[in-house]
């Protein structure tokens, strides 16, 4: 393909028998499972977890209109391509992408699983099969696999065992098993993945206050999401983990990226005004500074980032199609992006679109 597009954020969704056939013996009974419920149609139930199921029809509803989408269905109306390798190829082709960097859909929502030993279990589970579906094609899927995070020290075989399944990176959930990501004591993680060339990634939807109360409509819950991810983000940049590891790159992804030039403003104003009586931190360079080098963010049809790539490093922004979850912009992409990217230089056309995340991951390009 000439001038190919990656997909920064795509998604699998993991076959009924993805935890029930890879999992640990001893859990098996446990592991994550589909139900019919009435009301619901088919739904992803995760033991363990209050209210945690994942309605079928919600999950893959990329291409409907949005007066067509509803949370009923059954595992037949998910697309093929979610769980077989070979015809996620067909659907690619179609979006007109070359590859995806592919993310969970189960796994983010167990990435709040109360249970760390049991999150472990599954993580591994999903882990082996990611590794098997990619595998097929391993020249355009390209999948992230996951840890539980219950130590450093795990965490650190997670991704040794992630990149020997051939995988090209690793999501973490929002909140680790012990003390914070900007503890000292995950100095050895970080070493780690960087050595290891495996990119860190939070997801929304995999911190625990990405499914707490909404204040207002639901809809409002739109905008609730986007702050978990911010959150980890000043952490790191607050915490001085970039400060302490120079070649760290973390990816925030499905957060959007319009608001990045406001927040880093005031990131850099309340440092500048404000860090002397909170006592915070002192960093050898602004926040923004950090930001800028360290954190590549992913979106999907955020109009504002396209039109704000001058404000931001158009080095650190990866395009995706998010399918095939609800808010993917299959199977009109390039309609999307003609739109989108009609001001845009060929060459920040083509580090949003493809050389951004081929740098970051070593795909081709």
């Amino acid at each position: 393909m000439v001038n190919p597009i990656y997909s920064a954020d795509s998604h699998v969704t993991e076959h009924p028998e993805t935890y029930t056939r890879h999992i640990d013996p001893a859990y098996r009974d446990r592991a994550p499972h589909v139900v019919h419920q009435d009301g619901v149609g088919d739904a992803y139930v995760i033991p363990g977890m209050q209210n945690a199921f994942l309605p079928i029809g919600l999950i893959a509803a990329a291409g409907k209109k949005p007066e067509d989408i509803r949370l009923g269905g059954s595992f037949d109306d998910w697309y093929p391509g979610g769980f077989d390798p070979h015809a996620r190829l067909a659907d690619q082709d179609r979006d007109g992408v070359a590859g995806e960097i592919l993310y969970p859909t189960v796994g983010m929502v167990l990435c709040n699983h109360p249970d760390l030993d049991y999150k472990r279990a599954c993580m591994n589970a999903f882990n082996e099969w990611m590794g098997a579906y990619c595998g097929a094609h391993p020249d355009r899927l390209f999948g992230v696999g996951q840890t539980a995070m219950r130590s450093p020290e795990e965490g650190i075989e997670d991704l040794k065992r992630i990149k020997s399944l051939g995988l090209r990176g690793v999501m973490l959930p929002g909140v680790p098993g012990r003390a914070d990501y900007d503890s000292e004591i995950y100095a050895p993680f970080f070493d780690a993945a960087i050595d290891l060339r495996l990119p860190l990634s939070f997801h929304i939807l995999t911190s625990p206050s990405d499914f707490g109360p909404v204040r207002g409509p639901v809809l409002n819950h739109a905008v609730s999401i986007l702050r978990s991810n911010q959150d980890i983000m000043g952490m790191f940049v607050f915490g001085g983990v970039f400060e302490r590891h120079p070649d760290l790159r973390i990816v925030c992804a499905e957060a959007d990226a319009g608001w990045v030039p406001h927040w880093t403003y005031r990131m850099d104003h309340f440092y500048k005004r404000h860090r002397h009586h909170m006592r915070a931190r002192e960093l050898r360079r602004l926040p923004s500074e950090y930001f800028r080098d360290h954190i590549y963010t992913t979106f999907q049809d955020d109009w504002v980032a396209f039109r704000t790539i001058d404000l931001v490093n158009p080095e650190r922004l990866m395009w995706a199609n998010d399918f095939p979850h609800s808010d993917s912009t299959w199977p009109w992409s390039q309609d999307v992006l003609r739109e989108h990217t009609v001001h845009l230089s060929e060459a920040q056309k083509a580090l949003v679109l493809r050389d951004n995340v081929a740098r970051l991951y070593g795909l081709p390009h």
